[in-house]
């Protein structure tokens, strides 16, 4: 049998792994949980048992193991709890507890944390080589919305000829509401200031196809924000070669990476990527709503000290602000250089680089779970998670195939709208359904075999094996269950 190593390099070749002729069977499933390189991570996480996932109260469960672990196929909505998280979270409010107000400045000797001043420095460094940036370029704060406003109200700066966003068709609905809301913000007409990339008959959206229409809308246009993967189809769009030839056009580039920040390979600060959000409560397994991140290209995070006779420097940056010239941004205490904020000045001078666009000071709590959450990731790299995760999404997709050559073409009981190559894709597989009661019975079914995974009315379930947690003995249950349904 091919190993998961040899599984990996075909797909990254853009070829097609070799399955054994018993691949559809739980022994071969468990053979290639043997040689899984990260199989010991799943021990990080608290896997939700089937007694503890139907549970209704806080009340001890006077058997938490019983029936054995469910099935959660749902980390592309929110991730299982690092064991790690509960340990930073308890170490946060001891420090809390004990030396109060003097844990902004003071780490205890055998906390996993620093002082909550330099906390988030420390989360930005743990999430930079999951981006490819430098610490600097990346910050931890508020939440993916927010940070999208203020990433916006920064970079989104309309003219009368510049005024365009180029967005696509079906944005997570808390983007188009961003996108909708800061072009009404700006006096201007959605439907003449927002350009919606369609997809084909197939769902998918072409990079030619995007090209093609920042071609045709470059003269007008302001800003370009896709997302990295699209949360409906799993697609992901080729960021590099799309962010080069928009900011040929003399286009900002911002990328939504709520679902591909943990999931693939990123290497924002090389594409040139101007500015990035996401958030960390998927992939990254921090917690419902937890503290999100953002990315901001080196470029755009300068700070320089004006001449004190009058004359400022010669730079691109704004040149408005009193003392200092930077990138327009809307400005909180947060955002001032660490080394004069106590000094209570009037005036702003802003950390260099991304931490610089903070505004509040951030939720100590929430930091803690986040590195809690990303110290499983200093136990691993995302270049060996992927290539588990490239096999495990092609193994899933070898038993969904299976289900419908033996369900004939007749009548197809479904179709996989996610590409089929595994370039354009991470762990998600998003299956849409024929029309009619199939989900209703799927759902019964999934939660009669304590099945956890998203569901997208009327008719996709998103498939998503994540390579931190989940097996292929994991994808073999749960693609069973499928077909129990879907065959019936």
């Amino acid at each position: 049998m091919a190993t998961i190593a040899e599984m990996a390099k075909a797909l990254r070749a853009g070829g097609k792994p070799t399955f054994a002729g018993n691949a559809n069977t739980r022994a071969y499933a468990a053979e290639l949980d043997q040689q899984d390189p990260v199989r010991h991570l799943r021990d990080e996480f608290i896997v939700p048992t089937k007694a503890m996932i139907n549970r209704s109260s806080l009340a001890p469960l006077s058997d938490s193991k019983s029936g054995g672990e469910a099935l959660y196929f749902c980390g592309n909505s929110l991730g299982l709890q690092p064991k790690s998280v509960g340990e930073y979270v308890q170490a946060q409010l001891a420090t809390w507890s004990s030396i109060g107000v003097k844990g902004h400045f003071k780490a205890l000797d055998d906390s996993p944390l620093t002082a909550w001043q330099d906390m988030v420095a420390a989360c930005a460094k743990q999430m930079a080589r999951l981006v490819g940036a430098s610490p600097a370029e990346v910050v931890a704060m508020n939440t993916l919305t927010v940070n999208l406003h203020l990433m916006m109200a920064s970079f989104y700066r309309p003219t009368a000829t510049r005024h365009k966003i180029i967005a696509e068709w079906k944005p997570f609905p808390s983007d188009s509401y961003a996108l909708e809301s800061q072009i009404q913000w700006h006096g201007l007409d959605v439907a003449t200031s927002l350009v919606e990339l369609q997809p084909d008959e197939n769902l998918y959206i072409s990079t030619e196809s995007v090209l093609s229409i920042i071609d045709a809308h470059a003269e007008e246009t302001a800003l370009l924000l896709l997302p990295g993967i699209q949360y409906y189809t799993g697609q992901l769009f080729d960021i590099p070669r799309i962010t080069a030839h928009a900011r040929s056009k003399g286009i900002v580039v911002g990328w939504d990476l709520a679902h591909a920040v943990g999931n693939v390979e990123l290497q924002l600060h090389d594409w040139d990527v101007d500015f990035a959000v996401w958030c960390t409560y998927k992939y990254l397994n921090a917690g419902p709503g937890s503290i999100a991140g953002a990315f901001v290209h080196q470029r755009h995070g300068q700070v320089v000290a004006r001449a004190t006779n009058g004359d400022s420097h010669t730079t691109d940056l704004d040149t408005r602000h009193a003392g200092f010239s930077y990138q327009p941004r809307l400005s909180g205490w947060y955002g001032g250089d660490l080394g004069v904020r106590f000094h209570m000045a009037k005036t702003f001078q802003p950390t260099p680089g991304a931490q610089g666009f903070q505004l509040s000071n951030p939720s100590a709590i929430d930091l803690a779970s986040l590195s809690g959450a990303l110290s499983v990731y200093d136990k691993t790299d995302m270049t060996t998670l992927r290539n588990k995760s490239l096999a495990l999404t092609a193994y899933a997709e070898k038993l969904l195939n299976d289900i419908l050559k033996d369900a004939g073409s007749d009548s197809p009981p479904f179709r996989i709208i996610t590409p089929a190559n595994p370039a354009e894709r991470g762990a998600q597989l998003s299956v849409l359904l024929r029309d009619g009661d199939i989900l209703a019975k799927l759902t019964t079914a999934m939660g009669k075999a304590d099945i956890v995974m998203d569901q997208r009315k009327p008719n996709v379930i998103r498939i998503a094996p994540v390579p931190l947690y989940n097996t292929f003995s994991d994808v073999y249950e749960v693609v069973a269950v499928l077909r129990s349904v879907l065959l019936e």
